[in-house]
Parts: structure tokens; C-alpha cells; sequence
């Protein structure tokens, strides 16, 4: 059990070190003029970055006890189903998301595209990952994640 709980923890961890590697090559990563960015386009990315921090912060605030530095649920924390967690399984993703969309759009940079596809292969990955901890954790996880998406609220529903 011991050697299955540090396994589960270092793969955490791993994940948490790719995640930083991804955002961080989106951080340096040079401009360039591959797609023109015109000044809408400019300010839709302006919101996104900044909403995506938004998102992110009250999304970790909302786990309180809950939140980890790593996808690996603690035992300080009760499952989390109000807030933005009513709408969304992982918005602290879903913000992080939307700053590399942003950060994308502003970069006009096929290069940078492709690493943001990446990224949202690699969270979408994490998510899952995270999710089968979650559900070994939390009884009821299944039953919420049946009726909440992953990343993007359904407001229709």
C-alpha cells in the first residue's frame, strides 16, 4: 500500500513538472508573425488571460482544505461540488487553459499553436488521471462526474 500511495504521489508530482515545462515554454517562446492579430482578436485574448487567472484563483480558493499542489486528492478535504465546481470538474484547469489559449492568440506563433495543443492533450490526460484518484477517494465522485463536464460549463443544461 505504502509503495502504491509514493508511486501515486511521484506520478503526481511528474505531472505537476510536465504541466511547468509546457506553460513555461509558452512563456518564452518568441512572437512571430504567423497569423495576423488583429486588435479584437487582441482583446479577446486580453480577457481570456485575464479571466483564466480569475478562474483559477477563485476555483482554488472555493477547495479551501481540499486543494493540493499535486492532482492527488488529500484527506483534508471534502469533495468539492459548489462554486465553480457546480459547472465544471477541474475549473482551475479551465482557467489555465484559457491563459494558453490567450497567450496563444497573442503569440501568432504556429509553433506556439502546437504546444498549446499539446497542453490541452497533456491537462486533458491529467484530468483523467486525477479523476480515477478522485473516484477511489470520494464515493459520490462518479454520480457528480456524470453530470458535470471536465473543462467547459454547459450553461444549456
Amino acid at each position: 500500500m505504502e509503495s502504491t500511495n509514493r508511486s501515486t504521489a511521484i506520478t503526481g508530482w511528474l505531472y505537476v513538472g510536465v504541466q511547468g515545462v509546457l506553460i513555461v515554454a509558452l512563456v518564452v517562446l518568441p512572437s512571430r508573425d504567423d497569423w495576423p492579430t488583429p486588435d479584437w482578436l487582441a482583446s479577446v485574448a486580453g480577457v481570456l488571460f485575464f479571466g483564466g487567472f480569475v478562474i483559477m484563483a477563485v476555483a482554488a480558493l472555493g477547495l479551501r482544505l481540499a486543494l493540493t499542489a499535486t492532482p492527488v486528492p488529500n484527506g483534508r478535504g471534502k469533495l468539492t461540488t459548489t462554486g465553480l465546481y457546480r459547472y465544471a470538474r477541474h475549473p482551475i484547469y479551465t482557467g489555465v487553459l484559457a491563459v494558453v489559449v490567450a497567450m496563444t492568440l497573442r503569440s501568432s506563433s504556429f509553433i506556439s499553436l502546437a504546444v498549446a495543443a499539446v497542453a490541452v492533450l497533456f491537462f486533458n490526460q491529467k484530468a483523467r488521471w486525477e479523476e480515477a484518484r478522485l473516484a477511489e477517494h470520494f464515493d459520490d465522485y462518479r454520480a457528480y462526474a456524470d453530470v458535470t463536464p471536465r473543462f467547459v460549463p454547459r450553461p444549456w443544461k
